[in-house]
């Protein structure tokens, strides 16, 4: 199932996990996901955070897209748009595996929310130089993160104040 978000091309396409008796498997990524992958995968990449760590925030501004998905664990994955102030807020997690697309102009970062750590594979457009990396770097608790929307939200109560990746869970 894919899923449009308010912030251009943040979609997410739940992954399909074929049960059987020795467990399940599911495609990750395919190249026939027309309506999900606008540009083919250069590299794959594996990250663990252990619970409540933050990794955020950067962007690329040379065309990368990057794919999340979560394997172990559970994380909150962010978007936001400097111009726009829009901001787009997706859990990936073990329970509901589920591909992330954040295009690489959108700062963006990861939060682990499950107690214990999180496994993701990303794959990314471009391949990483490290003699001149494409990241734009902004400290994860900058004040000047702050969404005029969350998923197209206005009424969020998170809307308008610098993002705080520890605000408690509303219910």
């Amino acid at each position: 199932m894919l899923k449009e978000y308010p912030l251009e091309g943040v979609r997410t396409r739940e992954i399909n996990l074929i049960p059987d008796e020795r467990g399940f498997f599911a495609e990750a990524l395919r190249q026939d996901w027309n309506d999900f992958i606008d540009e083919w995968i250069a590299q794959s990449n594996l990250s663990y955070s252990y619970p409540g760590m933050v990794r955020a925030w950067h962007r690329h501004l040379r065309g990368q897209v990057d794919y999340f998905l979560v394997v172990k664990g559970a994380m909150k994955i962010c978007a936001y748009d400097i111009a726009t102030k829009k901001f787009a807020e997706v859990i990936g997690s073990e329970k509901k595996p589920t591909l992330v697309r954040i295009p690489g102009h959108y700062l963006h970062g990861t939060k682990t929310i499950s107690s214990k750590p999180s496994l993701t594979f990303y794959f990314v457009t471009r391949l990483y130089d490290y003699k001149n990396p494409d990241e734009e770097r902004v400290p994860w608790n900058s004040p000047d993160i702050i969404p005029s929307e969350i998923n197209g939200n206005k009424n969020d109560p998170r809307v308008g104040k610098p993002w705080d990746w520890f605000h408690p869970p509303h219910k």
